[in-house]
């Protein structure tokens, strides 16, 4: 689980032409770099990627070589200079079999958490129209916590609709934030 803020909690996307570019900056450093994106939401001022890499330093390239391209593509069009991003993304190790589906809720349910939209499936900038909804894009890959929710996708995806009937709970919310904020596995003592 990653995150990334902008400078003192300053705006990172300005019209949507910025997600659209931060979209395909991630999907082909994604491809390129051999990491699988299985969620995402970028809200404005942060961005929060569930990510699972098959080589050692992986997620690690993906975001150095992300968080400079999409710098350099918004000093550019706006005509500015210096840091868009509040240091190094925050990350934490997430234990696939008790918290990996807890971070895809925590992830796609900010805007709802923010106040921007009632519903996850209101909010454009986020992979829950892929994962609830299956709407087609290479750029979510399922993860196999997700896949085991079900054998048939539609099947899958109702289920997984399900589990956004409820908001996490509060010490559930803080479990997360905790690990991702300090760097912290996410998961149980024997992980």
């Amino acid at each position: 689980h990653i995150i990334q803020r902008g400078n003192n909690r300053g705006a990172c996307f300005f019209a949507d032409a910025d997600y659209v570019v931060y979209l395909r900056l991630l999907r082909e450093l994604a491809v390129r770099l051999a990491c699988s994106v299985h969620a995402y939401v970028l809200m404005t001022n942060h961005v929060h990627l569930l990510l699972t890499s098959r080589e050692k330093d992986g997620t690690a390239s993906v975001m150095k070589h992300l968080g400079q391209s999409y710098v350099q593509y918004v000093n550019r069009s706006y005509k500015r200079s210096g840091t868009l991003w509040e240091g190094r993304f925050r990350s934490s190790i997430v234990q696939a079999e008790n918290y990996l589906l807890r971070c895809y809720r925590y992830i796609e349910l900010n805007p709802v958490r923010a106040g921007i939209v009632e519903h996850p499936a209101k909010y454009r900038w986020s992979s829950f129209d892929v994962n609830a909804m299956g709407k087609p894009d290479c750029l979510v890959t399922p993860h196999p916590a997700y896949l085991a929710l079900a054998n048939d996708d539609a099947v899958r995806r109702s289920a997984y609709r399900e589990m956004f009937q409820s908001a996490l709970g509060p010490s559930e919310l803080e479990q997360i934030r905790s690990a991702g904020n300090a760097g912290y596995v996410l998961g149980n003592e024997r992980f």
